[in-house]
């Protein structure tokens, strides 16, 4: 009930037990909970860091922040937090659309920019970049729902891309929620562990492979007017900058589909279930590295992927999250 204000299950059930029963133990409330006394010692933790648990005077657990106060706070926080992020995504696209004004009008960094007159030469440059990948594949999506011949034509792309362990994010429209092929097919590509948000509103459409090329249309209201490649440009940096503010301030599309999947083992990828599986029990970046045959790099961007999906701010806390939603076993 209280996620959106970042507070776990584990802590809006421990804060409800404090509010009724008062400061106590940690084993009086871990008993009351029927939990063991680390995870009721857990949530205590992440309540404190929430300032909704203060210290006792008598040096027990703490004591509950009145809710009117405390959680009056945590939204004062994110309402503060939200218009900043507004600020910012509104700046990177004016400053977006001022360098890609400049670059159509005074033709600079040609040899850093292709132009691409037709569809024919954007779809095949979209799959040249789809099969030569290596990483991540970021896109804005807009125009609400997709039709499901687009969406079927785009399931070889993604098979493909995914299967190489590319990491898929993607942000559509909020409108495409009201879409049930739209959700399926996101359902589909969380099955192989592709992450899709939405906002209100997209400035553009949108595709960025590798943190290194980006493809964008020549004019954001007519895709069929040609599109530009931006390789290593200026532009580029800006395009990135625009993606990551905006993933950060969308939703999740699907998260009640995730939980749900989450009972009956979660919607993890086996790279991930191993990373998870692993972390749980104690093992190092190093140790799991070796254990999986990877690379220390891509184990620490398994795990802040996971981190980012729980909304976990320790590891720790992430493997008490993935413990209760079931994504490991106990």
């Amino acid at each position: 009930m209280l996620g959106r204000l970042g507070i776990g299950p584990d802590e809006e059930a421990v804060y409800r037990v404090m509010l009724k029963d008062g400061p106590g133990a940690v084993a009086g409330l871990a008993e009351a909970l029927g939990w063991p006394e680390e995870r009721a010692r857990s949530a205590l933790d992440r309540l404190a860091a929430l300032s909704l648990v203060r210290p006792s005077a008598d040096g027990g657990p703490g004591r509950p922040v009145d809710p009117e106060v405390g959680l009056a706070s945590l939204l004062a926080g994110q309402e503060t937090e939200l218009l900043e992020k507004e600020r910012q995504i509104k700046a990177s696209r004016i400053a977006m659309a001022g360098l890609l004004a400049d670059i159509r009008a005074t033709g600079q960094g040609v040899s850093e920019v292709q132009k691409l007159r037709s569809m024919d030469q954007i779809q095949s440059k979209i799959e040249h970049l789809a099969g030569t990948c290596t990483s991540e594949i970021a896109a804005f999506v807009p125009g609400g729902g997709q039709s499901e011949e687009h969406l079927e034509a785009a399931r070889p792309l993604d098979t493909s891309t995914s299967d190489r362990g590319v990491r898929l994010r993607y942000i559509f429209l909020d409108s495409c929620r009201n879409s049930p092929a739209t959700r399926e097919y996101v359902a589909w590509l969380g099955e192989r562990g592709g992450l899709v948000r939405t906002v209100p509103r997209l400035p553009l459409r949108m595709l960025i492979y590798d943190r290194s090329r980006a493809i964008v249309p020549m004019d954001a209201t007519a895709a069929d007017q040609g599109a530009l490649v931006f390789d290593g440009t200026g532009a580029l940096t800006g395009l990135l900058a625009l993606f990551e503010q905006t993933w950060q301030q969308a939703k999740p599309l699907g998260e009640s589909a995730a939980e749900a999947a989450a009972g009956q083992g979660g919607p993890l990828s086996p790279p991930e279930r191993a990373v998870l599986d692993l972390l749980t029990e104690g093992f190092t970046d190093e140790a799991i590295a070796r254990q999986l045959g990877v690379s220390v790099r891509t184990v620490r961007r398994v795990t802040a992927d996971l981190m980012q999906r729980l909304g976990a701010r320790s590891r720790f806390e992430a493997g008490v999250l993935a413990t209760t939603k079931g994504w490991v076993k106990v």
